[in-house]
């Protein structure tokens, strides 16, 4: 079965993938150590933990708590700032064959722009993903991603910086994402990547306090899942531009799974922290899967679940009914 996947034909250069099992933000840092751990078995592609303008320390400590649901973190977004990142890890990236996209993060329009131009001049990024996470401060703190007319304003504003493949990243707390997909695609992103990961409280051994020092932070791994494949089922109905599908994937089952509810590419993160190597493993697998199959091309498996000519969203009052 032929892997390759170009998720952003119509971009100079585009952004090719000899697989679509990536690893998605969180999962590998900066991406650099993880290239020179995985020797034969490399990802699709690598997407950055998230970097902002000026240097940030991050969330206090403690940031991760094992759970029996999955992993609890509460990260934030420490990093030393966007220059300082490309002038370290840059070189090593442009050594790799494996394209690294960097993940942004900014809580105004005009960061958003800066750090946009800063990338496009950089010679070692194959594409930019705009985490519609982050808070807004005009919003109150609000992630970008809740609110339409933020997202799409956020979305030009890239986009007008930047020729780079341009992957949107959506918020998984929107009430309804199907919106904002619309929105995002029709202000030129090339790619749109949601998560199923959720945001989540859990408590340290005493039960006298909250396991993380930020007290709230994002649940990942199996248990959310179900959520990722209901955020790629709703947008791949909207849209007409390719997405990446993560949250929870990390058996060939899961990949197929999110291939089938329509992504082009399946992000995993708390796997690959857990297991560099598992992306190209089960990109090794689904080649052969595809093989016994008799399936010529990773596209004939992208959105043979969805429904014909028919949106299905979970917003619908149907969907709720037991």
């Amino acid at each position: 079965m032929r892997l390759q996947q170009d998720l952003a034909p119509g971009r100079h250069g585009g952004l090719k993938l000899r697989h679509p099992v990536l690893v998605a933000a969180g999962g590998a840092g900066y991406g650099s150590e993880l290239l020179e751990a995985v020797g034969d078995d490399p990802p699709g592609a690598i997407i950055t933990r998230s970097i902002t303008r000026a240097a940030r320390r991050g969330a206090p400590p403690p940031r991760m708590a094992q759970l029996p649901e999955g992993l609890l973190h509460a990260v934030g977004t420490p990093n030393p700032g966007l220059e300082a990142v490309l002038h370290r890890q840059g070189p090593r990236w442009s050594a790799s064959q494996v394209p690294v996209i960097v993940s942004l993060c900014a809580d105004n329009v005009d960061d958003i722009a800066a750090l946009a131009r800063t990338l496009e001049v950089d010679p070692d990024a194959a594409g930019m993903e705009l985490s519609l996470e982050c808070p807004d401060r005009g919003r109150g703190g609000q992630p970008i991603g809740l609110d339409v007319e933020a997202s799409e304003t956020a979305t030009v504003a890239a986009r007008a910086a930047t020729d780079l493949p341009l992957i949107v990243k959506l918020c998984s707390a929107a009430p309804d994402v199907r919106p904002i997909a619309r929105a995002v695609a029709a202000a030129g992103a090339d790619v749109i990547s949601v998560s199923g990961s959720t945001r989540a409280v859990g408590l340290d051994a005493s039960r006298q306090r909250p396991a993380l020092g930020s007290v709230y932070g994002w649940l990942s791994g199996p248990a959310v899942k179900p959520t990722g494949l209901r955020l790629v089922y709703e947008v791949a109905q909207v849209v007409r531009i390719p997405v990446i599908g993560a949250g929870g994937a990390h058996t060939l089952d899961d990949i197929l799974d999110y291939l089938g509810a329509g992504a082009s590419a399946v992000g995993l993160a708390t796997a690959a922290l857990a297991e560099p190597t598992r992306p190209g493993r089960l990109a090794r697998e689904l080649e052969a899967w595809g093989d016994d199959h008799a399936i010529g091309r990773i596209d004939e498996l992208v959105g043979r679940a969805l429904p014909r000519g028919k949106d299905r969203g979970s917003l619908r009052a149907s969907s709720f009914r037991r």
